[in-house]
């Protein structure tokens, strides 16, 4: 997995359809997807349950492209080990499930997947400072995390313009989480983020039979957000 800070759009198979995500994950990676985003939910750290690594273990092998798994979970550590075997390319984090993130973040990267940290809509990058090294992406939460469809938090484009100043030329993605839409996602852009997860987005309209609404919409979100960035 190389780095590149071209935009890429990571589908969240939170909106896909649960009981053929085969089909659904090989439809939008032929339609453009860029990524494929797995939000784990644990129904303590967020109010909603979703997926363990059994399911992750399932659906790898129909992931061509990039397994983006979203951790919303805590504690974490213990579970690092069996979503890296179940074949994660990326593991996130967030800041605020435990108290040792800069543990978490090398426990992750010696699984051998990419480090991620997460920050909710009301976490500072204040406490970032000293993991920066640690890290290959940090996912701003443009929605209080635990249910896909919300409407996106505006107060979270200028914590993104920030945030890229912080990061400088280190080879650190800014993942985007929540309400990215064709309207939304060159706000993130213009601002600095380069990987736009959408799940509703993406996947409305369209369906495993008729594949191109998938296209059509992954289509709309690049060329708004890279219209953005040339600006």
């Amino acid at each position: 997995m190389s780095f590149d800070r071209s935009i890429k759009i990571a589908p969240s198979i939170l909106s896909a359809d649960f009981a053929d995500f085969g089909r659904e994950i090989r439809a939008i990676e032929a339609q453009g997807a860029d990524w494929v985003h797995v939000d784990v939910m644990d129904g303590h750290f967020v109010p909603n349950l979703t997926f363990g690594p059994p399911l992750c273990k399932a659906i790898r092998p129909h992931i061509k492209t990039v397994m983006d798994v979203h951790l919303m979970i805590s504690p974490v550590d213990q579970y690092i080990d069996a979503y890296a075997d179940a074949g994660a390319d990326v593991i996130t984090a967030h800041l605020e499930a435990g108290p040792h993130i800069h543990r978490t973040l090398q426990a992750i990267r010696g699984a051998g997947c990419k480090a991620g940290l997460a920050l909710n809509p009301g976490t500072g990058i204040e406490q970032i400072d000293y993991l920066l090294d640690q890290v290959d992406l940090i996912c701003v939460m443009t929605v209080n995390p635990g249910f896909g469809g919300q409407k996106f938090i505006h107060s979270q484009i200028d914590k993104v313009r920030k945030l890229r100043a912080m990061i400088g030329d280190r080879p650190i993605h800014i993942e985007i989480d929540g309400g990215i839409t064709p309207e939304t996602a060159p706000l993130m852009a213009e601002a600095g983020a380069d990987v736009l997860v959408a799940g509703s987005a993406v996947f409305k309209g369209g369906s495993v039979e008729q594949p191109e609404a998938y296209g059509a919409n992954i289509a709309a979100i690049r060329a708004a957000a890279e219209a953005a960035r040339v600006k």
